[in-house]
C-alpha cells in the first residue's frame, strides 16, 4: 500500500467527483490519479485551506508525472472547488473538509431568532452590515471562486438578465445571486454570518420593502451592476470587483432607506 493510499484511508473523505458525477470533465486516469493524490493532501491538512500548493514543476517531480498531467489535474480540481488558480500566483486551496453546520431557524427555534432580528433591526443597521461584509465577499470570491462556482453564478445571472418588470422574481434571484457569490468565498465564517443577513432579508417585511424599490428602471440598473461584477470576477480583477460591489450597494441601499422611511 502506498503512502497516498494510507492517507486516503485515514481521511475517509471521498473526492467530490465521486460524490457528484454531474458535469464530470473527461480526463484520463493519470490525471484523475494525480488529482486524487493532491486532494488527499488537502483533506489531511498537508495543504491547508487558503494556502498556495507547490508549483506544477514540484508536483510533477513528486508524483513522477508530466507537468501537463499535473496542469490538467489542477484544472480538474478547480472544477470541483478544491483549488482556485490565479495567473501568475499559482493554485490556492479552497476546499474545506465536510462539517455539520448549524441551521439558522426562520421560526426562532434554532441558533438565532431571525424573526426577532427582522422586526427590530433598522435599514441603517442593515446597510452598515452589508457595507462591511459584501465588499469583502466580492474580494474573497474573486480570489477563490472555482470554475464550478462561476458557472453556478452565471446561471443565476442569465435568469436575472431575462427579467424586465417582475419585481418579486428579480428580488428572489438577486438574493440567490448574492448567496451563491458568498459561497464562492469558501470561507465558513463569512458564509455563516452572511446567511443571517440573507435570512433576515427573506422575512416578509423586508421583501415587501425591497419589491417596492424594484421599478423596471431600477431592475435594469441592478442587472447592469451585477453583470459588471460578474465580469470582474471572471477576470479575477479584485479591485474592480470590490468597486462594483460598492456601487451596487450604494444604489440599492438608497432605495431601501427611502422605501422604509
Amino acid at each position: 500500500m502506498t503512502d497516498n493510499d494510507q492517507m486516503m484511508q485515514r481521511t475517509a473523505e471521498p473526492p467530490p467527483w465521486e460524490v457528484d458525477a454531474s458535469d464530470h470533465p473527461l480526463v484520463k486516469q493519470p490525471v484523475k490519479t494525480v488529482a486524487a493524490q493532491i486532494f488527499a493532501r488537502v483533506v489531511s491538512g498537508e495543504y491547508s485551506y487558503g494556502t498556495r500548493i507547490p508549483a506544477e514543476r514540484e508536483l510533477a517531480q513528486d508524483f513522477s508525472e508530466s507537468r501537463n498531467t499535473v496542469r490538467q489535474a489542477l484544472d480538474f480540481l478547480e472544477t470541483y472547488g478544491v483549488v482556485a488558480r490565479r495567473a501568475g500566483f499559482g493554485a490556492f486551496v479552497t476546499y474545506r473538509r465536510t462539517t455539520t453546520q448549524s441551521v439558522v431557524s426562520e421560526e426562532g427555534g434554532g441558533v438565532i431568532n431571525i424573526t426577532a432580528i427582522a422586526e427590530t433591526v433598522s435599514p441603517f443597521e442593515m446597510n452598515v452590515a452589508e457595507s462591511i461584509i459584501e465588499p469583502e465577499i466580492a474580494r474573497l470570491a474573486t480570489i477563490y471562486m472555482s470554475i464550478r462556482d462561476l458557472t453556478a453564478l452565471r446561471t443565476v445571472l442569465e435568469e436575472l438578465d431575462e427579467i424586465v418588470a417582475d419585481a418579486e422574481r428579480f428580488a428572489h434571484l438577486e438574493k440567490q445571486f448574492m448567496m451563491t457569490l458568498c459561497k464562492g468565498t469558501h470561507n465558513t465564517a463569512i458564509i455563516t454570518m452572511y446567511r443571517v443577513l440573507h435570512e433576515v432579508r427573506k422575512q416578509p417585511q423586508w421583501c415587501a420593502d425591497k419589491k417596492r424599490t424594484l421599478t423596471p428602471d431600477n431592475i435594469r440598473q441592478a442587472r447592469r451592476a451585477l453583470r459588471s461584477l460578474f465580469t470582474a470576477l471572471e477576470r479575477r480583477d479584485v479591485d474592480t470587483a470590490v468597486e462594483c460591489m460598492r456601487l451596487y450597494l450604494a444604489s440599492g441601499q438608497e432605495g431601501m432607506i427611502y422605501a422604509a422611511s
